[in-house]
């Protein structure tokens, strides 16, 4: 980690005024407290920041700073039931450069429920054929990574949603069945609120989103070339 970097870490206050919004999620509250968001917000900043720093040294990212890669704090309220109108956790995400590198990193910062992820959130169908038919062909690649030491102690096992019955056009008898029925492809990591707080944590998510690196040469290879290795 870069010397810049080592001191920046996250302060309670952060977490606390999450706690204030979700004892006060609406407007009038929140227009009274502006000022104390944007204070807050500027840590998390800072924090991205950092973190997109140190994770330049080990991947391509196309994200360019910390506030571009923050979260709004305000809810899509839409097409939702629920109608408060603000989040109550910190979030940011950082997309990998060029068509070649594929999956995504993200951070989600919340008093009890931290954690580091990354993945494939919503493949296409054609994204999801082609993981599919790579699995079923040979699954032993992919099942070598999640198997890996560093792979189970960092993230424990594969997360998503799965099917509960053999996904279209596969046969339930294949080697690799248990790994067609995902229809996501997560891995995560979770974090106290002591360890969010702490100095290491910088150095730790950034160790977390480069442990996802063998799982996303997998995917990227298998999203990026055909059977031959040519390029789609």
């Amino acid at each position: 980690m870069s010397k810049s970097n080592k001191q920046i870490s996250i302060p309670s206050s952060t977490f606390e005024f999450l706690k204030l919004i979700k004892k006060n999620n609406n407007r009038d509250w929140f227009a009274l407290h502006k000022e104390e968001f944007i204070k807050e917000q500027q840590y998390i900043e800072t924090f991205a920041d950092a973190l997109l720093k140190e994770m330049t040294l080990h991947d391509l990212i196309e994200t360019q700073t910390g506030k571009k890669a923050l979260h709004r704090i305000y809810r899509d309220t839409r097409f939702s039931k629920d109608k408060i109108p603000y989040k109550t956790n910190w979030s940011g995400s950082f997309r990998r450069a060029t068509k070649q590198r594929r999956g995504g990193y993200y951070f989600h910062l919340e008093p009890g429920n931290s954690f580091i992820a990354g993945g494939f959130w919503g493949p296409s169908p054609e994204d999801l054929k082609l993981i599919r038919d790579d699995i079923a062909f040979d699954a032993a690649p992919l099942r070598k990574i999640l198997k890996s030491k560093t792979f189970v102690s960092t993230f424990g096992e594969l997360k998503g949603e799965q099917l509960k019955t053999t996904p279209k056009g596969f046969d339930a008898d294949n080697e690799g069945i248990d790994l067609l029925r995902y229809k996501q492809f997560l891995v995560v990591k979770k974090f106290s609120d002591k360890e969010v707080m702490s100095e290491p944590f910088l150095k730790e998510a950034n160790q977390t989103f480069k442990n996802m690196r063998p799982f996303f040469d997998y995917m990227s290879e298998v999203l990026s070339t055909d059977m031959n290795g040519r390029a789609l």
